[in-house]
């Protein structure tokens, strides 16, 4: 799959998620892309089963000390696939909610488009919880006001594909949320930055006897948190994006 400027990886967070990441990793491998699997602090059962896949060729482990976090997780992957020499990487999710049988789609447009950062937006089934599908379009809103942009469709979908000198630019100069409040955040900030995006739709099941690491009250107060210090940041943003839009 690798080509000459465009070397793309599998970017997994991994916390506790044992019974659902070999069928992950097995359809990345298929699909010919080299997996990077970031142990975020993972009980002694998943971490033998993440010892037992990097066995395999093209899969490499990065062992965190302790929980970082699924956004401290994805930053330290991002970071280590880089020093690897990847120049691109899909962040997936370790739960087996996406569906990765439309992932040459996201490679197609990544590597047409090397610069660009491809972007899946969530296509439910019945297995949603209501209550998450009805939060989302809170979070929408807060996006596009302090976007002053309805560009980005979708903030919260973990199923993206980074050009990592772009990426690594922003981790380098900002620090981002570590935990739920993070795949908001970073495209947020990519969007102030122009960040050329692509959108694609990404079909999204909720297991019956899937493992969420949400935590109700904590999350949700990370993410107004989050929320609102966006808004401030585009308050003092406001007047440069404004006229970016008027001489475009």
């Amino acid at each position: 799959m690798a080509e000459p400027g465009f070397n793309p990886c599998a970017v997994i967070p991994v916390y506790d998620h044992e019974r659902p990441l070999p069928g992950v990793v097995g359809q990345l491998r298929r699909a010919g892309l080299p997996c990077l699997l970031v142990d975020d602090g993972s009980n002694a059962t998943c971490a033998a089963v993440i010892d037992e896949l990097v066995q395999q060729p093209n899969i490499h482990l990065l062992r965190l000390p302790s929980n970082q976090g699924k956004g401290g997780a994805v930053m330290a992957g991002l970071r280590e696939a880089a020093r690897l020499g990847y120049s691109h990487a899909l962040q997936v999710d370790a739960d087996g909610q996406h569906d990765l049988s439309t992932l040459d789609r996201f490679i197609a447009a990544a590597r047409a488009h090397p610069q660009t950062l491809v972007c899946g937006y969530p296509q439910y089934d019945a297995s949603v919880p209501k209550s998450r599908l009805y939060a989302r379009y809170l979070t929408h809103v807060w996006v596009w006001i302090n976007c002053l942009s309805l560009q980005i469709r979708d903030s919260m979908c973990g199923f993206r594909i980074y050009p990592l000198p772009a990426t690594l630019a922003l981790l380098d100069t900002v620090k981002l949320g570590r935990r739920m409040d993070f795949d908001t955040e970073i495209l947020v900030r990519m969007a102030w930055r122009e960040q050329p995006m692509h959108w694609l739709p990404t079909r999204v099941h909720y297991p019956a006897d899937g493992l969420s690491h949400f935590r109700l009250w904590h999350d949700n107060l990370l993410i107004s948190g989050m929320h609102a210090r966006l808004f401030f940041g585009m308050l003092l943003r406001a007047p440069r994006i404004l006229w970016r839009r008027l001489v475009a």
